[in-house]
Parts: structure tokens; C-alpha cells; sequence
């Protein structure tokens, strides 16, 4: 059932809003309050899902209403009615979070378009703080260790500011996941996240990717087209893999550092861009630079701020913690069957050598709660998961 509530003080127009809803569609659930302060208490005694609010109200106006359920974090969407508006009142409805605004007697066409509106709205806004939330689970850095816990304060002074970030460690270890709690603990957090694999690009394409290009650019070149750097304006662009950028493109990314601004593939025309930049590679950027596949101007500017993510064998103690994150996990996600280790299984991921650090043990937890038995045993590794 959709839940409405009703506040409104004049009771004919009360009573005509109440049966027009219950008749246009027979999930409304209307709940009626004839004045502002019952309507608030009410609003506070259970879920709605869309507040109907006349504006002028004896005890308490639909303004003040409308301010003590922002207030009170209760995140339902308001449409206001009166037959006293004015374009002052309205704009102070709609700066404290109206969805609508309409005056009484109301077209009804008009609010049943707006209320079907209020609930898409109020339903899409739902849908995307749940995938934020599951993806902020996605990212979440698990671990209590010493060195995990050195990495989370790092995280969290480094997050706030503009600095550029060179993430370092091996494959597997947890560089992205460094990278996406960066983002998301600045002021650049409500806007984009921007990922380039530079590894996976081939070099004849990377320029393109990052900076765009215009239309007959190159032969494939059939339009306009924008690049990461300007996607990612305002946001975060994370560069993983830098260390596999070719040079001219590495000439390049240097000059957008330099000079926050890129020019199009094909175009000589300055672009400003606003872009927090954070870089991550598994390689020894020094011996790069020796070897010159690396620019050392370019390290600099991207090695503002070092974090190293520690190898899974370095921090052991945080194995039972990631292997409950995993379960919880892929049950979740997959529907798989929730399963234990054995005291002897633990023992044995213990032992594991975790080249491939945690991606290699989400990997290996992914098999045995498919295959193993429940609890999963010490034999389930040597056959699953032998190493």
C-alpha cells in the first residue's frame, strides 16, 4: 500500500481530496490530519510515502511542517496546496524541498500527474541510495591489522584535501578499493568516479580515451567524442596501472596536471578541467624512471601522497575477518548457501602462500562455498583450492 497523509484544515476540501484519492487508486492509503501539528505528529508515528500539506493552518502552517520533517530526516516528498499563493511562499516551499506546489481548489488532473510523479521520484532516490550502499559495501577495506589500520588513516586525512594519490602494492591487494574510499571520504563524493585500466588500453587508443577526440581525428574518428578527463570533471579520475601509459601519453597527462586544462585528439582547443587525479600501479615506478619507460616530472606530480596496500602475507590476522566479508558477501549476492570453515580449513588458508593476495582468496572462497560440504573441510581445500 502507497501511504498518504492528508493535512489539511478546511474540511470540505478534506473530504473531496480523500475520496478522489481512495478512487484513483485503491493502493492509496490515506491518512487525514486537520491541522499542522496533528499532521506532524502523525507524520512521526509511521512510514509515509507522500505528504499532501495545505500551507495555511491554524497551531502550525505547512511551511513549519515541511521544516520540522527536514529537520527530522524523514525524507518524504511534500506537494503543498493553498489558496493563498503566492510566488514568495512558493519559492520558500520548493528551497525547503517540496516536490510541488498548488493551489487550492487544486486541478486534479494536475496533482494526481504530480503525485504519481512525487512517488517515481521518491522510488528512483530509494533505488540509488540502496546501490549506493551496496556499493559502498563492494568497497569497503576489511582488516584490523596494524598496517590496514595505518592505510584507513592515511585514507582519512589525505581524503578531505585535493592532494594527488600514488597508490602502490601488488596485484590483488586492494588498490582500487584504496582509491574508491578516497573519493568517497572528499567534498568531490557527489560527483563522478572515473576508472581507467591503462593496461588494458592499447597505447595507439589511450590519448583518445583520456583526453577525447574530435570527429576525423583518425580514421575510426566519426564524431565528436569526450574523455575521461572530461567525465570526470569536478570528480575523480583513478589511472590504475599508470606504469603501462605510453610516453606521449604520459606527456600529456602531465600537462592537465600542470595546467588543469586538455586538449581533444585532433584539436588544438584548451578544455579546463577540475579533476582530482589518483594513480595506482603494482611496479616499481623508480626503476621505471631508470629504465625510461616512466617520466620522472610525471612521478612527481602523481606521487604527492604515497600509500602502499600491503600484501595479504603481511597481515595474516586480518584472514578470519575477510573470510566472514566474503561469505556474507557472495550469500548475498549470489544466493549461495551460507557456509563454516573447520578449525582445521582455517588453519590451512592460513598457511596459503596468497600470491594473488585477496583477490585470490575471494576467488578461493567463491569455489569451496560452491563446491564444499558445510562445513567446509581441510580435504575441500586439497581438492578445491590446492596450492
Amino acid at each position: 500500500m502507497i501511504q498518504v497523509l492528508l493535512i489539511e484544515d478546511e474540511e470540505p476540501i478534506r473530504r473531496v481530496l480523500f475520496r478522489i484519492l481512495s478512487e484513483e487508486n485503491e493502493n492509496y492509503q490515506v491518512t487525514e490530519a486537520v491541522d499542522g501539528k496533528e499532521g506532524l505528529k502523525i507524520l512521526g508515528s509511521k512510514q509515509f510515502d507522500l505528504v499532501l500539506c495545505d500551507i495555511k493552518m491554524p497551531k502550525m502552517d505547512g511551511i513549519e511542517v515541511l521544516k520540522k520533517s527536514n529537520e527530522k530526516n524523514m525524507h518524504v516528498p511534500f506537494i503543498m496546496l493553498t489558496g493563498h499563493g503566492n510566488v514568495k511562499t512558493a519559492v520558500e516551499a520548493m528551497k525547503l524541498g517540496a516536490y510541488d506546489f498548488i493551489s487550492k481548489p487544486p486541478d486534479l488532473n494536475r496533482l494526481l500527474t504530480s503525485m504519481r510523479n512525487a512517488l517515481e521520484n521518491k522510488s528512483l532516490r530509494t533505488e540509488n541510495i540502496k546501490l549506493k550502499n551496496k556499493v559502498a559495501q563492494k568497497y569497503v577495506i576489511i582488516g584490523e591489522s596494524p598496517q590496514i589500520q595505518s592505510v584507513r588513516e592515511m585514507i582519512s586525512k589525505v581524503a578531505p584535501t585535493d592532494a594527488r594519490v600514488l597508490i602502490t602494492g601488488e596485484n590483488g591487494t586492494g588498490k582500487e578499493l584504496v582509491a574508491h574510499q578516497l573519493h568517497e571520504q572528499s567534498d568531490r563524493s557527489k560527483e563522478n568516479f572515473i576508472e581507467v585500466n591503462c593496461a588494458a588500453i592499447p597505447s595507439e587508443l589511450i590519448e583518445s580515451e583520456l583526453f577525447g577526440h574530435v570527429k576525423g581525428a583518425f580514421t575510426s574518428a566519426v564524431k565528436d567524442r569526450s574523455g575521461k578527463f572530461e567525465a570526470a570533471h569536478n570528480g575523480t579520475l583513478f589511472l590504475d596501472e599508470i606504469a603501462d601509459m605510453s610516453l606521449a601519453a604520459q606527456a600529456k597527462v602531465l600537462r592537465a596536471l600542470q595546467e588543469r586544462k586538455i586538449q581533444r585528439v585532433g584539436n588544438e582547443k584548451d578544455i579546463l578541467v577540475n579533476v582530482r587525479v589518483i594513480a595506482a600501479t603494482n611496479k616499481n615506478l623508480k626503476v621505471e624512471i631508470e629504465e625510461g619507460r616512466f617520466r620522472e616530472d610525471l612521478y612527481h606530480r602523481l606521487a604527492v601522497i604515497l600509500i602502499h596496500v600491503p600484501a595479504l602475507q603481511e597481515r595474516l590476522t586480518d584472514i578470519a575477518l575477510l573470510i566472514n566479508h566474503f561469505t556474507t558477501l557472495l550469500t548475498n549476492e549470489q544466493g549461495l548457501e551460507p557456509k563454516e570453515f573447520s578449525k582445521e580449513a582455517l588453519a590451512k588458508l592460513y598457511d596459503y602462500p596468497w600470491t594473488g593476495n585477496v583477490r585470490e582468496l575471494r576467488n578461493v572462497i567463491e569455489r569451496l562455498m560452491i563446491l564444499g560440504e558445510n562445513p567446509i573441510s581441510y580435504q575441500n581445500i586439497n581438492q578445491f583450492a590446492p596450492k
